[in-house]
């Protein structure tokens, strides 16, 4: 039997994704999706990364009502937490903010895309569209490695030991859920699975740059 040897381990160049489950988010959702409904009621659709759905104009904080400010605001909290000068040093910038609303119904996704000119962005479920109780409906939000494949092309059976070497060279996902606000860098890759229920998946998302 060999020796386990006593090896140190650092794991380099990290990608920090974080998640908050926001307090009273089922009054809040009740009114967000109301008022996001309105709007794609009354107004087109821009054309951004979104494969059908609706995907509302970046200025949701104008018109969406107070609880949008206070989603924003927990963001820039949690992004406050997360960000430090090149010496390490805590730091609050002030964030500029872009946000807008995404509804996708059967069939709608969003494709593989990034979000240039921002440090952090983010999303935050309003209705998951009945995606975190049924896993056949899809809806995913998925993130892909950033290193690219990796490994993967020369021993795809293979991986890095540990909990986070599952996904090296491939993919992670965020299950939509009511209430999830996420952040993520703005440089990585990411997509919306193609949502396969009958229900309303809505979300808000958001760029924060300086």
């Amino acid at each position: 039997m060999a020796t386990r040897l006593d090896v140190a381990v650092r794991g380099l160049f990290a990608t920090p994704v974080a998640a908050l489950d926001v307090p009273g988010a089922e009054a809040i959702n009740t009114e967000l999706q109301r008022v996001i409904l309105a709007r794609r009621d009354d107004t087109p659709s821009v054309q951004a990364s979104n494969a059908g759905g609706w995907h509302s104009d970046r200025d949701i904080l104008a018109w969406g009502g107070p609880h949008v400010g206070q989603i924003i605001d927990m963001a820039k909290g949690m992004a406050g937490q997360l960000t430090a000068d090149r010496n390490g040093q805590a730091i609050r910038p002030a964030w500029q903010v872009r946000a807008w609303a995404n509804v996708n119904t059967s069939g709608h996704a969003n494709i593989c895309h990034y979000h240039p000119g921002s440090f952090w962005s983010g999303t935050y479920y309003v209705d998951d569209g009945g995606c975190a109780s049924d896993h056949e409906l899809g809806g995913e939000f998925e993130m892909l490695d950033p290193r690219g494949p990796g490994p993967g092309m020369y021993a795809p059976a293979l991986k890095f030991a540990g909990e986070d070497g599952a996904s090296v060279g491939g993919a992670e996902i965020i299950r939509p859920k009511p209430g999830l606000l996420f952040l993520f860098p703005s440089w990585l890759m990411h997509q919306v699975r193609p949502y396969r229920g009958t229900g309303t998946r809505i979300s808000i998302a958001f760029n924060l740059s300086l």
